[in-house]
């Protein structure tokens, strides 16, 4: 138990370190710039909560925001591109940065070398699959492990859970938690849930998480289970299929730009469909993800869950730039995800 303390009080310290990242810099320095306070608190109630935030934000959708003149989003712009400047860096530079990127155990060891070590912060992992394969399992097991020190394959932070299918279970949390012996309260205490009732409130809920990621740099993941759910619903019909396309485009990029910018790790589970045009191509496995295209290019890292035989379950690399095309057999326990063999 000391040694366990020991490594979380040295995981903190490494997480200091992380706040005093320069590229982290909270939208409130633009004041030291000549930005009035009035303004500020406009970019932090849009989601806008760091420089890089702004820098982010294009002039086109800065515009949209009530109260903001064309001569005031040219100052902020050019203040934000003075305090921090963007442009071409050496690969040397993007190593060394890239060395901030923390991996979060599955809960399979298996799982976890499939993906180089876990799931990764500062990009978006997508994991879509029938029912009962376990996304929603794995999305709980994530929870738990995030907590866990870094030398255990955890991220030493909280995780914050959108929940658009009322999935969430905080007995599965405690059952899992009880696995890795840390206490269920506990573990509970360190979870932020929220509970999406439609896609605007889906995407409102994104601009409360980044003021909270901002204010609290504890948080190491950010879960939306699942991702496609309510605008299926609230889109339905090819007529509405175009801006579906487009809302669920902006809910992406403001998924990544979280990642990257408060360097947490984003999960997100997709449903799948039935492909009428399989049949026709000889396809093996007639189903594909929904989301089409926009998904398919947001996502850093996609996964492919199926059943296997008994109570094994699978997950194939879909597509990844970090591993290469493989599969992993897993196994849904008491305990949250786990390998097959124990």
């Amino acid at each position: 138990m000391a040694e366990l303390q020991n490594q979380v009080v040295a995981d903190e310290e490494l997480l200091e370190e992380d706040i005093e990242n320069p590229d982290f810099m909270e939208v409130d320095k633009l004041q030291d710039a000549g930005i009035n306070s009035a303004d500020i608190t406009k970019l932090k109630t849009n989601g806008i909560t760091t420089i890089r935030g702004v820098q982010m934000t294009t002039v086109r959708n800065l515009s949209k925001i009530k109260g903001l003149s064309e001569a005031k989003i040219e100052k902020i712009k050019e203040s934000a591109n003075k305090l921090l400047p963007s442009g071409f860096i050496t690969g040397m530079e993007l190593d060394a940065k890239r060395k901030n990127v923390v991996r979060i155990s599955t809960g399979s060891k298996e799982f976890d070398k499939l993906l180089g070590g876990g799931v990764q912060s500062m990009s978006i992992t997508e994991a879509f699959g029938e029912f009962r394969t376990g996304k929603t399992q794995l999305s709980h097991t994530l929870c738990v492990t995030s907590q866990l020190p870094v030398s255990m394959g955890g991220g030493n932070g909280k995780a914050a859970f959108i929940d658009t299918e009322g999935t969430f279970r905080p007995d599965r949390i405690k059952a899992i938690a009880n696995r890795f012996n840390v206490e269920g309260e506990a573990a509970l205490d360190n979870i932020t849930v929220a509970r999406a009732m439609n896609s605007e409130h889906q995407f409102e809920l994104l601009n409360e998480l980044a003021a909270r990621l901002c204010e609290e740099r504890s948080y190491r993941l950010v879960v939306v289970d699942s991702i496609i759910a309510l605008y299926r619903t609230d889109y339905s019909g090819r007529g509405e299929l175009a801006e579906r396309q487009q809302k669920l485009n902006q809910m992406l990029a403001k998924l990544m730009r979280i990642a990257e910018e408060f360097n947490v790790a984003v999960f997100i589970t997709n449903q799948m469909c039935a492909d009428p045009g399989a049949g026709l191509t000889f396809v093996a496995d007639p189903k594909k993800p929904i989301g089409g295209h926009v998904l398919a290019h947001a996502s850093t890292t996609r996964l492919y869950l199926r059943k296997g035989r008994g109570e094994t379950r699978i997950c194939k690399i879909y597509d990844s730039p970090d591993v290469p095309e493989a599969e992993a057999v897993y196994q849904i326990s008491d305990g949250g995800i786990m390998d097959a063999n124990e």
